[in-house]
């Protein structure tokens, strides 16, 4: 049978029209509110009643919730501790998160077994440890006391204490066993992990999943469906690149192993659930599911089931799509409805993609109103869907036996650990509801992802949670509806938290992104470049004072396929004197332009590239080799410098700034334009880069002259032609294309009043000794270089983020960043591991043409790169210091690709230039010997970008107060800073500063000048006298 229609719905609609869609299907009728506020008093009251109150870990959570240092630094032990190997590291970790809390004199509001144990042995360890005191200080005192590896010992057996109940068991016979202690509730078994990094971590999954299904069924007894074990499945845990974009991959290599997976569920009779995801994998999700669903190997099974988030705008659209495939598939299906756990990271996401708006909801008031939104449809579809609810509110529980009208043909599900007292008193009242537990099942140090969560969910004080259990909470406020907290559909979203567009509000607006997750939006960006295509400039020539000049004219050609996509005429000496005179000519009327003009032509600019974006990428990818998502963050990118600079121009040209002084005078400070600035740009952003450097010096009032890289002169003439269109006058902007001779020429006329460049730090330097040798005034150079950027990792970090951000960091835009990963430092306790995480993840990245949308990694821009890049991996490999390389696949069109590689190096030392590709050079170090490896990465001289993994705050600081680098990155990838938020530029050999991007760039394009005026002169201070003697 075919699979039901494709699923589709608003990616992210308004809050506003979804709330009052909402608000008016919410309240029941009076007599129906009073009965569900009568069973929530009742389920309260158990609660409050009960020693000890919520019972199991929530005692724990609400103790020491994320609202308190010691629940923070609980969390980050608990995330970390149980993977460090090595005792230095483990003890620095432990000081470091517990030095500077108060365990042992902390009054605890609860008796429960669970926190007044781990109270008692995270004091024992802060008895020992004293705020101020590094690891390296108290090793000796310690060693007189209990010693170091007590410590150890104590703290670790907490955190295991602390796994012990959140997990059922650590295997799945030891969670069936204790499950089958259990016979009041149904199960099922949430198998822990990670999603899948590697093809070997998908397997492992996949063959866990598979036994585990084995041993579940083998023990499930003989009841029937619903009542009946079951098991949960996150498709990220079997495919090491389920993402949107990798689609057609995914469809053929994830669905098979998800119909085998059912299939054996389906043998045993079990409830197979499939795990939520984020918000931009659910269309891939029901997609993968729709196809599963249509197997013939399925029929006749009411066990499939799906998670829905409802926090996720989505949610009822997703409902209504499976009523259709049930419907279809004449079988019932199972669905569980959760709140939603990946609250934070679905906001960051779509800020970070300037998306119209969140696919979440940003109130919880708003997920509650939604959660019994969901909960009326998936009653009303009954049969066809099986409702599972996964609540701990007793509100949400009294409101849905009310609208149920009874238990029949629904469940409820809790979390392991907690949901006790709330629970046993539903069923004790009410034989006939169900209840399934949700299990997670796995070792100690799988626990990460589900702690954190769990915490977010449930550890805040605001929870309904937390206040069911606190007598202090009147019950009053327990009983308030969803609806009664928003009030109106105009309050559905906080006003603290913007829409991503606004993110920068009221200044500028964020740059519009595209969420590839959301198949109507890629498609419309697939049709705008398509279209956008027949657009571009297929021929760059001089362009000044407004006019093309001729030249000496050479074809472009891509690095795609080696095939020509335009022509250039380069300029001549003719050129670059009619380019300084029209210069000199513009620059006093520019300058002169009051800065709001200026700013207004710029922010037309930015309004013209988001007009033109489908033109834009399209060239962007036949001429620079951008994959699709680089290309868009890249016309991002340009329009926030425009729109950035836009903002400075008014707020530091405007007026000025009144300094301080005697009575009497008036001493006021104000910037000018230079005069002629050239503004030299590299190819690897021929876009973005070119056209903040020629925004910021025209913001600044200065007359620009352009040379963009050889290799990418359509982009920067189609930019040139834009910023005319925009209002930029003709004469203070010209582009002269050419090659290194062209801007040799410029940088020596003494008529230059300034340089800005982006390249490598041979040519900075050669261009700096040019001007200091030139007559003339001294001019700055504002240059930007690159660097042998450094990743530090030890063994506190997480694996898998290092994975996700080496990855990033290193082969992205095939290693063509300035920001680029180059040198990667791991603890020698923990790199084997990290490295073939690593390893394994690069070799499920896509090689190939970049205009293809499934693409990861695209070409070298030229050939003298490529014939670079390859020498270096050839000189690895003969030295036996090639780690590994990957393959270039089947179908790669003939152009300039160089497979990602690893490399070994036994020392930093080793690194002695950057190698500007794909190229990632690994080295490892001793723990205790950081300032050594501190050391050796300052020695270089460069000092661009750092990356740092590290869960110990201390190991961060020593780190950042050591080395210089511009730009620090802690716990996350180290590449793409955000106009106005992350101001990007280095120092030493990596540039001279001020940032791009940053609030002291433009300045550096002006000169200052100080107007003082002897107010007095006329006749006295009036405003002195007006003031008498009050």
């Amino acid at each position: 049978m075919s699979p039901v229609e494709p699923f589709s719905a608003v990616y992210a609609e308004a809050d506003e029209a979804i709330a009052a869609r909402l608000l008016a299907a919410a309240s029941l009728a009076p007599s129906r509110e009073a009965a569900i506020d009568r069973r929530t008093r009742q389920l309260i009251g158990a609660i409050r009643a009960k020693s000890g109150g919520l019972g199991g870990i929530e005692d724990f959570l609400r103790e020491y919730s994320l609202s308190t240092k010691e629940g923070l630094a609980l969390m980050v032990l608990a995330e970390a501790l149980l993977r460090v190997p090595d005792a230095r590291t483990a003890d620095a970790l432990i000081e470091d998160k517990l030095s500077g809390t108060d365990w042992a004199h902390r009054a605890t509001k609860s008796d429960a077994w669970l926190v007044s144990a781990s109270a008692w042995a995270l004091g024992v360890t802060a008895r020992v440890i004293h705020p101020g005191e590094s690891p390296e200080g108290i090793l000796e005192t310690l060693g007189k006391r209990l010693g170091l590896p007590t410590v150890r010992a104590a703290t670790r057996q907490a955190m295991r204490l602390l796994g012990s109940h959140f997990v059922l068991g650590q295997t799945i016979g030891e969670a069936l066993g204790r499950a089958g202690s259990t016979r009041r509730y149904r199960y099922s078994y949430d198998m822990l992990g990670e999603g899948a990094r590697t093809a070997e971590d998908a397997e492992r999954y996949y063959q866990s999943y598979a036994d585990a299904i084995e041993a579940i069924g083998k023990s499930a007894g003989n009841e029937a469906l619903p009542n009946r074990p079951g098991i949960s499945v996150k498709l990220s845990a079997l495919h090491p690149r389920y993402e949107a974009v990798s689609r057609e991959r995914v469809l053929a290599e994830l669905t098979p192993k998800l119909i085998a997976l059912a299939a054996q569920a389906k043998a045993y009779d079990l409830n197979f659930t499939v795990d939520a995801e984020e918000a931009d994998r659910l269309e891939l999700s029901l997609e993968v599911i729709g196809r599963v669903l249509a197997d013939p190997v399925l029929e006749g099974w009411n066990g499939f089931g799906l998670a829905i988030q409802a926090y996720q705008k989505r949610a009822l659209a997703v409902i209504d799509w499976l009523d259709k495939a049930a419907a279809r598939h004449n079988r019932q299906l199972m669905v569980r409805l959760v709140k939603g756990a990946y609250w934070d990271t679905e906001v960051k996401r779509a800020q970070e993609r300037g998306l119209a708006d969140f696919p979440v909801f940003t109130r919880k008031a708003m997920t509650d109103l939604n959660y019994m939104a969901c909960v009326r449809r998936l009653l009303a579809a009954r049969p066809r869907l099986y409702p599972q609810f996964a609540t701990h509110n007793a509100l949400t529980i009294a409101t849905i036996l009310e609208e149920a009208g009874g238990a029949d043909g629904f469940e409820f599900q809790r979390l392991h650990g907690m949901g006790e007292a709330l629970y046993e008193s539903l069923l004790t009242d009410l034989p006939a509801a169900a209840c399934r537990t949700y299990a997670p099942v796995g070792g100690h140090r799988d626990l990460l992802a589900y702690l954190v969560r769990r915490l977010l969910e449930n550890g805040a004080n605001s929870s309904f949670v937390s206040a069911s259990a606190d007598p202090a909470v009147p019950v009053e406020t327990l009983l308030a509806r969803p609806q009664s907290w928003i009030g109106s559909a105009d309050d559905a979203r906080p006003r603290r938290l913007p829409c991503p567009r606004d993110l920068y509000a009221p200044s500028r607006v964020n740059s519009p992104g595209v969420e590839f997750g959301d198949e109507t939006a890629l498609a419309s960006l697939l049709a705008e470049v398509a279209t956008g295509q027949t657009r571009v400039l297929k021929r760059a020539q001089p362009i000044i004072a407004g006019k093309p000049a001729s030249g000496q004219a050479r074809p472009v050609v891509s690095p795609v396929d080696g095939r020509e996509v335009g022509t250039v005429d380069e300029a001549d000496v003719a050129s670059i004197e009619a380019a300084f005179a029209a210069a000199a000519k513009a620059f006093q009327p520019w300058s002169t332009t009051p800065a709001t003009t200026r700013a207004e032509a710029l922010e037309q600019l930015a309004d013209l590239l988001e007009h033109e974006r489908g033109a834009l990428i399209a060239l962007l990818a036949h001429e620079a080799g951008k994959t699709l998502d680089d290309a868009v963050s890249e016309v991002r990118e340009a329009m926030d410098f425009c729109r950035y600079y836009a903002v400075e121009a008014r707020r530091q040209f405007g007026s000025g700034q009144i300094m301080p002084g005697p009575t009497g005078e008036e001493n006021r400070l104000v910037l000018r334009g230079r005069g002629t600035i050239i503004c030299i740009s590299p190819w690897n952003f021929p876009l973005a880069i070119f056209l903040g450097q020629v925004a910021a010096a025209l913001a600044a009032g200065n007359a620009v002259i352009a040379k963009p890289a050889e290799q990418t002169p359509l982009i920067a003439a189609l930019a040139v032609s834009l910023a005319h269109k925009a209002g930029i006058p003709p004469g203070a902007l010209s582009l002269l294309p050419g090659d290194g001779r062209v801007g040799a020429a410029l940088v020596g006329d003494s008529r230059v009043a300034g340089v800005a460049f982006t390249g490598s730090t041979e040519v900075a330097t050669k261009i700096n000794q040019t001007l200091a040798a030139r007559r003339g005034p001294i001019v700055p150079l504002i240059a930007e270089t690159g660097g042998i950027n450094a990743m530090i990792v030890d063994a506190t970090a997480l694996p898998e983020q290092v994975s996700d951000d080496v990855v990033m960091s290193a082969f992205r835009s095939a290693g063509q960043r300035c920001s680029a990963l180059r040198l990667l430092c791991l603890q020698e306790d923990v790199a084997e591991r990290m490295l073939d995480m690593v390893r394994g993840a690069a070799a499920e990245l896509k090689i190939g043409d970049p205009r293809d949308p499934s693409v990861h990694v695209g070409p070298v821009i030229d050939g003298e790169a490529k014939q670079r890049l390859d020498a270096v991996v050839a000189r690895a490999k003969a030295e036996g210091r090639l780690v590994w390389q990957a393959g270039l696949p089947a179908g790669v069109p003939d152009g300039l690709f160089v497979p990602p590689a690893i490399v070994r190096v036994a020392s930093p030392s080793d690194l002695t230039e950057e190698v500007f590709g794909p190229v990632l050079h690994v080295t490892t170090w001793k723990a205790g010997q950081l300032p050594a490896l501190l050391d050796a990465i300052a020695a270089n001289g460069t000092g661009l970008t750092l990356g740092i993994h590290s869960r110990i705050d201390q190991v961060q600081e020593a780190i950042v107060e050591r080395l210089n680098h511009g730009n620090v990155y802690v716990n996350r990838n180290m590449i793409g800073a955000v106009v106005g938020t992350q101001p990007f530029g280095g120092s030493g050999l990596s540039g001279t500063g001020p940032k791009a991007g940053g609030p002291h760039y433009l300045a550096r394009f002006a000169i200052e000048q100080v107007v003082s005026v002897n107010t007095a002169a006329a006749g006295g201070n009036a405003s002195l006298l007006a003031g008498g003697e009050g």
